[in-house]
């Protein structure tokens, strides 16, 4: 900053220069308030600054005076915190209640500068102020960052992060594809991808926005990108959503490039080669890249349309009955093959009361369309479908009826709100044992998402979202699964994971638990927030903090601080803000800053969002994060929890 500022290059700086330095930093002091500070830092009274004077004028600026205030309560000589006097601070305020003498002593070798200090096992203001700041005296708790949840349970027991449209980078219509989407979302955690492929030239298929304007990408390079980056963030399971509008030549190329760039990394049959009764966990036959070799067993795998049963694929097939795939848009096929089978009620007028009678009937008015729609799917794809076969939802008793766990329905966004608002008791159920994919209206053309929370409300797993744009939904996103090592599966609550549970998230009636929890937050201050992109030259943030609580709809809620006027260097605050939680383990808290405009909408200033499970108590530090998900050190706010 020194540097910056000397716009002559002579190792000092005027007063006028520390103004603009002022500006640079995002900081509007009172005039009479900054000469003050310099005059004091100008030991050599030569009405400039050099280099050393300008770091005691830099720490006058920068003196944390809340932070000093907070580590005075507990020194009893006001200079250092003692072993002793750290511990009491550690199980007092930051409700530390194991190993607290271990920790304080790691802190102190951690983050306490002096080497005297040190040895004496004591922490100074000046470690005492990077203690928290850092990862230890951040608000998420650090033990959730790595993997820290039981992942040997179901698939379905877990939320997934998943993308849509994953190729496209811009807008849904005129946008580009392109690889960089899938690498993106592969370094985000992302472990549920999309696909639509399309006939390309020369047998070769594409991905691309069918019936639109977006550029085309082949799939051999989808496919190559996805061996080379899956599990550059997270060890676990990929799942490959295939949208195939291919011709049968370009679906057996499909099959092939699959199958030989994948290799073994493709799921081509159950991971114990026997007929499942429920979904594998993201764990089996998975041994980590940081303890050993890797099980390609389950590393990728497929989630689209299939000919016929997964029993017949590992038995062969038992009787004649047609044996069709349904797909997202019908699913009368398979509900044919079901009921010719057993010749189940349900099956239209009546020509003979007995039941083989009614199923042959149906047969042979529906016998044509279900021929043809067998013949549109190659085998050699269709084999390459294990445990996510594409069906189309038929409400929830048919799928308790007659589906399978190894299938799995794919919803849009109102269909789904219709099921909450309707169902929402049977959809949790639901989605205790089957997968549920959610996708954007088709109307979002400016890829746009929609809010995701209503949608983990009742467990489903695959909320499929445009990863491309920025927003409070991403936010969501990726405040979500920041947790557990990045690994892309959060553990669903034991109460969404039972298949007779009575949880409903739109009636509290229904929610076992011990009360609401109370969350009481105190905004005290901010550090260096950044300015507004786009801002004109020497403009400061009128900074405000708006806290808002994301999950069942009664737990919905914001609230948010007075603005400070000219202060985006050091804000103060000093407000508490207070939220009951009824179903705490279901709630995301997003903090976000704003600069207050009076005139028109308040701008964007950073955020960072977690889930309420992986808050830690205590005088906090909140790392703030740009737009786009990305940090902006030093941002940040100070809060007590």
């Amino acid at each position: 900053w020194f540097q910056k500022a000397d716009k002559n290059k002579d190792g000092r700086m005027n007063f006028k220069e520390v103004q603009r330095l002022l500006k640079m930093m995002n900081v509007d002091m009172n005039e009479d308030h900054a000469l003050r500070l310099f005059q004091a830092a100008d030991k050599s009274e030569s009405g400039t600054l050099e280099g050393e004077e300008f770091v005691l004028f830099y720490k006058a600026l920068t003196q944390r005076e809340e932070v000093l205030s907070l580590f005075q309560n507990f020194s009893e000589d006001g200079k250092k915190l003692t072993l002793l006097e750290l511990v009491d601070f550690l199980r007092q305020e930051q409700l530390e209640d194991e190993g607290t003498e271990e920790l304080a002593m790691e802190l102190i070798d951690k983050y306490e500068p002096s080497e005297t200090a040190r040895a004496r096992h004591a922490l100074s203001a000046d470690g005492f102020l990077m203690y928290l700041c850092s990862p230890e005296g951040s608000i998420f708790n650090p033990r959730h960052r790595a993997l820290w949840q039981d992942m040997s349970q179901p698939l379905c027991h877990y939320l997934i992060s998943s993308s849509h449209n994953t190729y496209l980078i811009e807008d849904q219509i005129r946008g580009q594809s392109s690889i960089e989407g899938y690498i993106r979302a592969l370094k985000r955690g992302c472990r549920c991808l999309e696909v639509d492929c399309w006939d390309g030239p020369n047998g070769e298929p594409v991905v691309y926005h069918g019936h639109t304007f977006t550029s085309k990408i082949p799939f051999r390079e989808v496919v190559s990108t996805l061996g080379k980056y899956a599990f550059k963030t997270s060890d676990y399971p990929v799942i490959l959503s295939l949208e195939n509008h291919c011709s049968m030549e370009q679906q057996e190329v499909l099959a092939q490039q699959l199958k030989t760039i994948l290799g073994e990394q493709l799921l081509t049959t159950t991971t114990d080669g026997r007929i499942p009764t429920q979904l594998p966990s993201p764990e089996v036959g998975t041994e980590h890249s940081c303890t050993g070799h890797r099980c390609p067993a389950w590393e990728s795998c497929l989630k689209g349309k299939k000919i016929g049963r997964l029993e017949d694929m590992l038995d062969g097939p038992e009787d004649e009955a047609p044996d069709v795939s349904d797909d997202d848009n019908g699913a009368e096929a398979e509900e044919e093959r079901r009921r010719v089978k057993v010749g189940g009620p349900g099956w239209g007028p009546a020509r003979s009361t007995d039941p083989l009678d009614k199923a042959m009937d149906r047969w042979t008015q529906h016998g044509p369309a279900l021929q043809k729609d067998k013949e549109s799917l190659a085998q050699a794809l269709s084999d390459c479908v294990i445990y996510c076969k594409s069906v189309a939802f038929q409400g929830f008793q048919e799928a308790r009826s007659h589906s399978r766990s190894s299938e799995i329905s794919s919803l849009a966004e109102a269909k789904a709100r219709k099921l909450i608002r309707d169902a929402g008791n049977e959809f949790v159920r639901h989605n205790a044992w089957q997968l549920t994919r959610i996708y954007p209206s088709g109307m979002r053309t400016d890829s746009s998402n929609y809010n995701p929370q209503e949608m983990w409300n009742v467990g489903c797993q695959i909320v499929a979202l445009n990863f491309q744009t920025a927003g409070m939904e991403m936010d969501l996103c990726d405040g979500l699964f920041s947790q557990n090592g990045c690994c892309g599966y959060v553990l669903k609550p034991p109460f969404m994971r039972d298949e007779e549970t009575l949880f409903n998230p739109s009636d509290p009636s229904s929610w076992e638990g011990p009360g609401p929890v109370t969350l009481t937050i105190q905004v005290i201050s901010g550090q260096q927030l950044p300015k507004v992109a786009n801002s004109k030259v020497g403009a400061v943030i009128d900074p405000l903090v708006r806290v808002e609580i994301h999950g069942v709809p009664v737990d919905q809620a914001h609230q948010e601080t007075k603005y400070i006027e000219n202060n985006g260097f050091n804000p103060h605050w000093d407000e508490t803000l207070q939220f009951q939680l009824h179903v705490p383990e279901l709630a995301l808290v997003r903090f976000v800053v704003e600069d207050y405009d009076k005139t028109s909408r308040n701008d964007f200033v950073g955020q960072f969002t977690l889930a309420f499970a992986n808050i830690k108590p205590g005088y906090r530090h909140i790392h703030l994060l740009s737009k786009d998900g990305t940090s902006i050190p030093p941002s940040s706010l100070f809060v007590h929890i």
